[in-house]
């Protein structure tokens, strides 16, 4: 069984209907759909979120992209799950229902990382809580079952992505199963789901039984034991134990150019007759050797242990995790299975390769629909404060090769990164500057999951395919990752030439390990695009706690905030850095919340808004959370422990060394330093942290609210949040298709940050 898209093609473009009329809407209510003609909808998307008919918004990018391919798409947004009822307001889909949470998980969005329920919803109107139930994907596909029993559901979304398998689940403080036996879907799409989308479509419509669709990139399905693909070309499957892939680094072993291969004849016979002897070039030799083993790959799968064994041996969770990692490159990448159940009653979750990125071409074909590019007329005047946010912004790429343990972006947008081009992109600056009547001029990011990845690549797309590392920046930048900011640098330079536009910021993350091989991208971005404040996230400053991130050391911060002070002089602006650091991390120790907070004191960082690591299923730092192990490396009994603050008591400390200046948050210190013995810390004089005697609040007052040299608050909204990576993805089915998030996401909380600003992706 080959699947779709492992030789290539443009599977989102092919099919589309040339010239296709567009709906004003996708319909909401059978009343749209009389005026549009349609007597029925070949799919209905669920979402958690409202409806807002702009690309940065999943319902949106794959409702829009189906509609170019001549289907008929319905929206329920926000369907009320105490009945099926609800679920019926648009009769039943002729294809299938696709169901999702909104752009974020339905967990994450509702509570903090104290798991106390959040007072507002960004993506609902008037910021509403309460609109989505706990585990929306579950709920909602249970009950469009209910209200239509012979119906195909097919689940996605950031939610059921990062569920694809058991996980820890932080709410509950357990193992859960798959979200795929829980919710009774037929079909999950999860990644940028967009290839799987369209062909999944397009063959119900042939009249192909979802049942038998089987092939498909980026989907997961529930199986009988044992089962195994046919053997079309009689080159049948292998399934081998993840426990005999558990070594330390590489799990194949690298390709030896000198190794003796078999002679092959050259033409001509030699001149007594004999064949001669051809010295295959050692290229070829990898080549071929190379071919070999993506072709045996691509008919192993990997049998993952059982959630049974997952649930009850916390090793066996993480070394699970550690293989599900491995398992990750859409270039080598094997499919895996993992049992559910014991007994007659068992079944096999069997998850696919990831999708083949998409090219250029389709990422502007996907975000070149016609959106409307505002929120559903239904919702009137109502305020949508993600939609406030995220309207002046564009999303110019997707994916992240940072690998950061605490960020899903990568298991969910993949590390390859996806971008558009500079005419797809100044057409939508365009788009917003003519048909946006608040539109003053002023283009709020252009960017995505990180602001500065654009374009990058491997420098070579056989070891792009090959390759197993979790990330392309650590422990260092790789080799072979082109880090080159040109085409960034011209793009900035387009769109601040278009007409009509007066000012572009980026409000995107940047990752400053690459921006500093770039100086002309740094002067570029200083000089023009930098509203006074530029966040970044070093996230910590002790090496300990890096490494559990795969994070830069400090140092690299450092040689950025030089050449930002210095650039920002010679332009004449007064400008700041905003970091952004994590509490109670993994691996972070009573002494490392300490250290950092010393270095904001000695800094005079005095932060507003901050975040303690909040777990989220899937990434590695969340197996570091619930197993005590790291998944980075060889994972067995006696190896290494990673401590982790779990008691509410040292996760609250840890947050309060992040405003170590906030009197709220002298008792704790007060506690904390002299239970690790540092009174000498408590006093008055410069080198302290905190003064002897509590100081009364109103005397703090403005520096509580945090302030940076120079006077400028050190806190901004908060970063875009979805569940489930860095920048926060949002996407449907399973994709985060054209999901322009902000910087947060999923494995990046929301805490304390102000308005969650919709996820770019990442």
């Amino acid at each position: 069984m080959q699947l779709p898209g492992d030789a290539g093609g443009s599977d989102v473009l092919d099919l589309a209907v040339p010239g296709h009329r567009a709906a004003p809407f996708l319909p909401m209510s059978r009343a749209e759909m009389d005026a549009l003609g349609w007597d029925a909808c070949d799919v209905i998307l669920v979402t958690g979120d409202a409806y807002l008919d702009h690309p940065s918004f999943g319902m949106a990018l794959v409702g829009r992209l189906l509609e170019a391919h001549g289907f008929r798409v319905g929206i329920l947004s926000q369907p009320d799950w105490h009945s099926a009822e609800p679920f019926r307001a648009l009769g039943k889909p002729r294809l299938y229902f696709g169901i999702t949470a909104g752009n974020m998980d339905s967990l994450v969005n509702r509570y903090t990382s104290d798991r106390k329920i959040r007072s507002e919803d960004a993506y609902t109107p008037n910021a509403e809580a309460g609109r989505r139930p706990d585990r929306a994907v579950t709920v909602y596909a249970q009950r469009a079952r209910e209200a239509f029993p012979e119906a195909n559901i097919v689940i996605g979304s950031i939610e059921a992505s990062l569920r694809r398998i058991a996980h820890y689940d932080y709410w509950s403080d357990k193992v859960r199963r798959s979200v795929l036996p829980d919710s009774k879907a037929d079909l999950l799409l999860f990644g940028n789901a967009e290839r799987a989308l369209v062909a999944l479509t397009h063959r119900l419509a042939a009249g192909e039984p979802i049942a038998a669709i089987r092939d498909l990139r980026g989907t997961a399905f529930m199986v009988r034991p044992g089962w195994l693909p046919a053997d079309e070309d009689g080159e049948p499957w292998v399934e081998i134990d993840s426990l005999a892939l558990d070594k330390p680094g590489r799990i194949d072993a690298h390709p030896d150019p000198y190794a003796m291969e078999p002679a092959a004849a050259a033409p001509g016979p030699a001149a007594d007759g004999a064949q001669p002897v051809r010295v295959v070039p050692a290229a070829e030799r990898i080549a071929r050797r190379l071919a070999a083993r993506r072709a045996r790959r691509g008919r192993t799968v990997v049998r993952l242990p059982s959630y049974e064994q997952v649930k009850d041996d916390a090793v066996m969770y993480a070394h699970a995790s550690r293989t599900f990692h491995l398992e990750s490159n859409p270039g080598n990448a094997r499919a895996l299975v993992q049992r559910h159940g014991e007994g007659p009653g068992a079944r096999d979750v069997w998850i696919n390769p990831p999708p083949v990125p998409l090219t250029t071409p389709e990422m502007d074909f996907v975000y070149g629909r016609p959106f409307a590019r505002a929120p559903h007329p239904s919702y009137g005047a109502a305020r949508i404060p993600a939609w406030d946010m995220i309207k002046f912004s564009i999303n110019i790429m997707r994916g992240c090769f940072g690998g950061c343990t605490f960020c899903s972006i990568t298991e969910h947008e993949g590390r390859i990164i996806q971008s558009r081009s500079h005419e797809s992109i100044i057409r939508e600056i365009e788009e917003i500057r003519d048909k946006s009547p608040d539109f003053k001029g002023h283009i709020t990011d252009l960017g995505g999951p990180t602001a500065n990845m654009y374009r990058m690549a491997c420098k070579s797309k056989a070891i792009e395919e090959n390759c197993r590392r979790l990330s392309c920046v650590y422990p260092g930048i790789c080799e072979n990752l082109n880090t080159d900011h040109s085409a960034l640098v011209e793009l900035y330079r387009k769109a601040r030439a278009v007409p009509g536009i007066k000012r572009i910021t980026i409000g995107s993350g940047l990752r400053y390990d690459l921006a500093v091989r770039s100086p002309e991208y740094v002067r570029e971005l200083v000089t023009h695009h930098v509203s006074g404040l530029l966040k970044i996230a070093p996230e910590h400053t002790e090496a300990n706690t890096l490494a559990k991130m795969m994070k830069p050391g400090i140092g690299a911060y450092e040689e950025f905030r030089r050449m930002f002070e210095k650039f920002s002089a010679q332009a004449g602006k007064k400008q700041h850095l905003v970091p952004y650091f994590i509490a109670a991390h993994p691996g972070t120790t009573d002494e490392d919340m300490l250290n950092l907070a010393l270095w904001l004191k000695k800094h005079d960082f005095r932060l507003d808004q901050v975040q303690t690591f909040l777990p989220t299923p899937m990434a590695l730092a969340t197996t570091m959370y619930h197993s005590r192990k790291n998944p980075l490396k060889k994972v067995a009994a006696d190896s290494e422990v990673v401590e982790t603050a779990r008691a509410g008591r040292i996760r609250k400390l840890h947050k309060a060394f992040l405003r170590w200046h906030d009197p709220e948050n002298w008792p704790i210190l007060r506690e904390g330093l002299l239970n690790m013995g540092r009174a000498d810390l408590i006093g008055n004089g410069p080198h302290c942290l905190i003064p002897r005697q509590p100081p009364p609040a109103a005397a703090v007052s403005g520096c509580a609210r945090g302030t940076p040299p120079g006077g400028k608050k050190a806190s901004t909204p908060a970063r875009p949040v979805d569940g489930a990576g860095h920048r926060t993805p949002r996407q449907p089915m399973g994709h985060a298709a054209g999901a322009r998030a902000a910087p947060s996401a999923q494995g990046r909380q929301p805490e304390g940050r102000g308005v969650r600003k919709p996820a770019r992706g990442r």
